[in-house]
């Protein structure tokens, strides 16, 4: 057999290797459809799209976008276009394209339905590439409006590509004029109007003209439509409009399709364009009511185009609620139906070939450390159907374009998917086409499909050996065609190029004699690299474009490090590896580490804080610039124009070998590969150590600006240089930096400071740090001067920057001198703070406190105000010993008086629940103390408050005297008869009969009660003792008179009880209970300290002995008696009533009652306590 005898199609037919929308030859479409292959992939993506699509004939929608998604070559716009003539169901050669798919849905009838059914009514689709129709619009914001507008209008017959001329033909088609307007047109100019009105403002006087004869128009009129802006009225909602009044003119069941192409490449990064699209669909979606969609096609996924925007972009995800995305894993599928379906005798003879030959076929493709998807045939129907290729070439082949594309060459116009691939295999096999069944297809032979997108230096390679092959200069042809293999699979990993499968890739024939094909091969590798065509590392061949020259040129030429990284590559050397300090040390004092900003030409080395500044200028930076630096003077900055050296190129070419060999995967390279590599990077090593020698040089040998002046430093060292620089810029910026003659190490020196210490050992002037001292206080009566805040945030900002420079620790510490010499004040949160604060040294030094820390000229106190205030306070706290300091004078006064505030506060507590006299007194002194103490945060204030308050101050005083020798010796007996008092108001009315004691009561109460108004009350509280002894010793009478006699009552109760019970009797428990009970009432009644009290206690005692005895009687009366037998009942006697006796005391208690209301409640009192004693009883004898 044959091989092109194989095949069910013409091998030699032309196909379109890449489809394009716009091919309509009517011939092409019917191969396209009759050879389309819809793959198990294919089918979902059909599925998908009409359920979708037959739903919304029978529901309204919105959700008319539709996004195809694919890398290149996926088959997109074939799928559109297949999309396209199903939608229309074009009829192609008589037949329509729906019944062209009868055959390719036959296995799944349900899907044909729908097919069938979305396709009955009339549906118009208009097909475009978008990026072709739009490439003129593309820089405008609403370029996918005008491409869509142009496309609907271009549809309906008009001239979409300009507004104005479509307004004017709607104008005339609605007119019913448009065939006669054509028709004068033609007779007036000679020429159609539809081939030539795309040029239509060349023809203005015929049009004119025209107008003017077929519509009657005016000539006016006629031109002012010439002067119509048209074109620039156009929007989405006017688009949508005309769509819609479209398309409701049309039958219910119509549909009109927008199938754009290339939509995603369209759009790209641009973000207006994707607004615009986003607005055009969903307002086509909300007019239309689903009957027109928007189908568009992109290598990416919406998702993926709208995940490099912002989130504001989320609403076109809802807009494209379709989303097909395709892939070439069913490539060979399309290669084996379209190219490769053999004819039914082929197949079963190719099938029993495949039977008889399997062993030679097993051994032919095993091959070596490849992946194990790369293998031959897995049986006689992958035989027959991929025959007379092997199935691991669909994924390798697919791999190679896919790598061809990515490395660079010109393969990048190379598609990927089954278009391309479709290509190679026709071309394939077509060259080997004559031969016979036992030939197979060898891997090189793909290579002429890419040979016409490589890179010149590629092909050159190919073609310098395909010369050398023809002229007999050591190469033969197989070598070509091994070299053509190895080019092919050079980047492909899943196969390693070694001896044995490059054997198997080469192999042309089932029945390959392979150990003679091994030797045949080896002698062309053998001959490919004693030419240098091809290296060799680790039994792994790998074609060469001379590796050198082309990894050196990968490297120095295509390599590309930007100017910026170099720079900051120079940065990190110089002031990571050279000079590595962040502060400068001072030479002439150590103690100063000065913080310094790094920068290299433009670029920040670190952060930022605003410091002093070394700038090094590089060869990056222009010579004019450089020029510059000496006139622009700039402040505070230090300028090293490096000399100019190598260093730059050094360390140019070391970053590019350095990104070069990140960039490549390099344990997978062979090893010569490897070893090239590694040498450029041991280059690399040299580059930067060369580069580091050459900068130090630069810097030793460069141009020093300080503050834009040059100075000359000599050194041989980098380091040096640097510290030189620097020195001379700190004598610049912080010229007042020799004020401070002492510098300071602990807080304990400025606590010591604050004690005065520093005033002893030295003379008045002469004192460490003075002159800063000085300098801080000028500044600070400056500021309050001028009535500006200042805190010590402000003063240790000020005097840590130009021109000073001095430590925050020195800094604190003239700040305290000047506290200590009364020459500033401090004030935390309004408050004057102290030298004996314990919290002062954080104030003036923690960041936390410095900025909550004011600071000001301190105002001293007037002398004459000190003397009055000290006369006061001698007088007032009868004290000789007052300060004559200032701060100690203020602090005396504050401590005096918060103690004589505490005092009088603890005297003023004592009137809670007391009503002593003269509280009024205490919270007076109190108050004026606390009006002192209020100014106590102000010095000045205070002295102030105290000669103003001094009267009320000496009035408090007199006015407390009374007080205080109250609470010290009356308050006892006061509160004694208080008490007294108190105790007897139940007891009052037994005391009347005793005149001399109620007459003392009325006193006690006249002296404790009546006290607010007696002014001689103090000399009255001593008689208090007297009277509360009389009262006392009469009711004390009273009480040992009260309980006698209810000793008697509980006696005379007991002996009642008693009588009722016999010795034996069985109701003796009544009597226990009885006896207990009287028993501790006569306990209770020894400690009952009021007569009231004992009065109901006897009461309570009638009332309790009447209850038991009642119950004692009753208990009696219930018994039952047991007659003997023989003996006759007596009837009992009839009881006698039950009287009880009530003494009237218990009833009628004594009492004072003072009104009605008193009379009611004793009443009520008494009518209770009968209708409780007459229960169980018949009747009540009162005696």
């Amino acid at each position: 057999m044959i091989i092109k005898d194989l095949f069910q199609d013409d091998i030699n037919r032309k196909i379109n290797g890449v489809v394009k929308v716009d091919q309509d030859a009517e011939d092409v479409i019917a191969q396209e459809l009759d050879e389309y292959v819809i793959t198990r992939d294919l089918k979902k993506h059909f599925i998908t799209f009409f359920n979708n699509y037959d739903d919304a004939f029978r529901e309204p929608t919105s959700d008319i976008g539709v996004w195809i998604s694919g890398f290149f070559g996926s088959g997109k716009s074939h799928f559109l276009k297949m999309l396209s003539y199903l939608l229309a169901n074009k009829e192609v050669k008589g037949i329509s394209t729906v019944e062209r798919f009868r055959k390719k849905f036959e296995d799944d009838p349900a899907t044909f339905m729908k097919i069938d059914s979305a396709t009955k009514g009339q549906t118009d689709t208009i097909l475009f590439n978008i990026d072709i129709e739009g490439s003129s619009k593309k820089d405008s914001q609403t370029a996918v409006l005008k491409v869509f507008s142009t496309m609907f209008y271009n549809y309906l017959g008009y001239y979409g590509d300009s507004l104005k001329l479509v307004k004017l033909e709607q104008f005339i088609d609605k007119k019913g004029k448009t065939d006669e307007f054509r028709r004068v047109f033609m007779e007036k100019n000679g020429i159609p109007w539809l081939e030539n009105r795309s040029s239509y403002t060349f023809y203005e006087d015929s049009i004119v003209e025209t107008l003017q004869e077929v519509l009657g128009m005016s000539e006016k009129a006629a031109r002012h439509w010439f002067d119509g802006k048209e074109d620039e009225e156009n929007s989405i909602a006017l688009l949508v409009s005309e769509m819609k009044k479209y398309v409701d003119s049309k039958p219910d069941d119509f549909r009109l399709v927008f199938m754009a192409d290339e939509v995603g490449q369209y759009i790209g990064g641009d973000t207006s364009l994707l607004l615009n699209l986003q607005s055009l669909v969903e307002k086509i979606g909300s007019e239309c009511g689903g009957k027109i969609w928007v189908i568009c096609t992109g290598q990416e996924a919406i998702d993926e185009v709208i995940k490099a925007r912002q989130d504001e972009f989320s609403r076109i995800q809802a807009r494209f609620k379709t989303r097909l995305s395709l892939t070439s894993a069913s490539a060979d599928e399309v290669i084996q139906k379209r190219i490769l379906k053999k004819k039914p005798d082929a197949t079963i003879e190719l099938e029993k070939l495949y039977d008889a030959k399997s062993s030679e076929l097993r051994n032919l493709f095993s091959f070596a450390d490849a992946t194990k998807d790369i293998k031959g045939y897995t049986g006689p129907e992958d035989f027959s159907r991929n025959y007379p290729f092997v199935s691991y070439q669909f994924i390798i082949l697919q791999k190679v374009f896919a790598e061809i594309r990515k490395h660079g060459n010109s393969g990048k116009h190379l598609s990927g998917g089954e278009r391309s691939m479709l290509s190679g295999f026709q071309e394939a096999v077509q060259k080997i086409q004559d031969k016979d069944e036992y030939t197979l297809a060898p891997f090189y032979l793909f290579y002429d499909t890419v040979h016409t997108f490589l890179d010149s230096s590629i092909r050159r390679v190919i073609e310098r050996c395909q010369r050398a092959a023809d002229n007999g200069d050591g190469i033969e042809q197989q070598d070509v065609s091994v070299l053509k293999l190895l080019y092919l699979i050079r980047y492909i990993d899943d196969i390693p190029a070694n001896l044995e499968n490059i054997v198997i890739l080469m192999a042309d024939s089932i029945q390959l004699d392979k150990i003679a094909a091994r030797k045949s091969v080896e002698t062309s590798l053998d001959r490919l690299f004693s030419q240098n065509y091809i290296g060799k590392a680790n039994g792994v061949y790998n074609f060469l474009t001379d590796e050198e020259q082309d990894i050196q040129r990968d490297i120095y030429q295509n390599t590309q490090v930007d100017t910026a990284e170099i720079v900051e590559r120079i940065g990190r050397m110089i002031f990571e590896d050279i000079y590595t300090a962040k502060k400068h040390r001072y030479s002439q004092n150590s103690d100063y580490n000065f913080p310094f900003d790094r920068m290299v030409d433009r670029t920040n080395i670190g952060s930022i804080n605003g410091n002093m500044k070394v700038r090094v200028l590089t060869v990056a930076t222009p010579k004019e610039e450089k020029e510059q630096v000496r006139f622009m003077g700039l402040k505070d900055e230090v300028d090293i124009v490096l000399d100019n050296t190598n260093y730059y190129e050094y360390l140019e070419n070391a970053m590019k070998v350095d990104k070069y060999a990140k960039r490549r995967n390099i344990k997978q390279l062979p090893n010569s590969v490897q070893s090239i590599i590694q040498n450029h990077r041991e280059k690399a090593s040299e580059y930067e150590k060369l580069a580091k020698e050459e900068l130090e040089k630069a810097i030793v040998n460069a141009k020093v600006y300080v503050n834009g002046e040059p100075i000359k430093i000599k050194t041989e060292s980098a380091k040096v240089m640097f510290n030189q620089a620097l020195d001379n810029l700190v004598v610049n910026v912080y010229n007042k930096l020799g004020y401070i003659t002492k510098n300071i190490n602990a807080d304990e020196e400025i606590i010591s400071v604050l004690n005065g210490d520093y005033l002893v050992s030295s003379m008045s002037g002469m004192e460490d740090n003075r002159e800063a001292a000085d300098e801080m206080e000028s500044y600070i009566k400056m500021q309050s001067s001028r009535n500006l805040p200042t805190s010590m945030a402000d003063i240790q900002s000020r005097y840590q920057a130009a021109p000073y420079g001095w430590r925050e620790i020195d800094i604190a510490y003239v700040t305290a001198m000047l506290i200590r010499e009364q020459k500033v004040t401090i004030k935390y949160s309004g408050e004057v703070i102290r030298t004996n604060n314990p919290k002062l040294v954080d104030m003036l030094r923690k960041k936390s406190e410095t900025g909550k820390t004011k600071i000001a000229e301190r105002k001293s106190i007037d002398e004459q105000n000190k003397r009055i205030v000290k006369d006061i306070l001698g007088e007032y706290f009868d004290v000789m010993d007052i300060p004559e300091d200032e701060d100690r004078l203020v602090l005396f006064i504050i401590e005096k008086f918060e103690n004589q505030l505490a005092h009088y506060e603890t005297l003023n507590k004592r009137y809670e629940n007391h009503d002593y006299p003269d509280r009024q007194y205490v919270q007076r002194a109190i108050d004026v103390i606390n009006r002192i103490l209020s100014q106590s945060k102000d010095n000045i204030a205070l002295i102030d408050k105290i000669i103003k308050e001094e009267d009320r101050l000496f009035d408090s005083k007199e006015n407390m005297e009374n007080v205080e020798e109250f609470f010290k010796n009356q308050v006892d007996v006061f509160d004694k008869a208080v008490e007294l008092e108190i105790s007897l108001k139940n007891d009052e009315s037994y005391l009347r009969k005793d005149k001399e004691a109620i007459e003392a009561l009325n006193q006690i109460r006249k002296i404790v009660i009546g006290k607010a108004k007696q002014s001689s009350i103090y000399r009255e509280i001593p008689k208090l003792n007297g009277l509360i002894k009389i009262v006392e010793e009469s009711h004390n009478k009273l009480l040992d008179s009260k309980r006698a006699d209810a000793r008697e009552i509980i006696r005379e109760c007991m002996a009642e009880v008693h009588q009722l019970i016999d010795e034996g009797d069985d109701l003796k428990p009544y009597l226990t209970e009885a006896d207990n009970t009287f028993k501790a009432e006569r306990e209770k009644l020894e400690n009952i300290q009021e007569l009231l009290t004992l009065e109901g206690l006897m009461t309570n005692m009638n009332g309790y002995k009447s209850e038991i005895v009642t119950k004692i009687k009753h208990a009696k009366a219930s018994r039952v008696k047991t007659i003997p037998s023989g003996v006759k009942e007596v009837t009992p006697a009839i009881p006698k009533k039950f009287i009880k006796n009530i003494q009237r005391d218990e009833i009628f208690p004594t009492g004072e009652l003072r009104d009605q209301a008193d009379i009611d409640k004793y009443l009520e009192n008494v009518r209770d306590y009968l209708m409780t004693m007459m229960k169980d009883s018949d009747g009540i004898n009162l005696k």
